[in-house]
């Protein structure tokens, strides 16, 4: 259970950047292609994802010296 959080933070991340990328126009081959829409929701997840690992380590660090 405890790598559920990192795997969907790792997720996250790498789906937005593919989100990202498309959405600039880097990677071609979906309607996603060109449209700054997606370009920015992308970035969002990263930033959700990169949040979600963060916190999860920070937790997981604090718990571990308590210990």
């Amino acid at each position: 259970m405890r790598f559920v959080r990192p795997a969907i933070g790792v997720l996250l991340v790498a789906v937005g950047a593919v989100w990202t990328i498309q959405g600039y126009g880097a990677l071609k081959g979906s309607f996603m292609t060109g449209s700054p829409v997606w370009m920015w929701i992308g970035i969002a997840c990263i930033g959700v994802g990169v949040l979600v690992l963060v916190r999860t380590f920070l937790r997981t660090g604090s718990s571990a010296r308590r210990g």
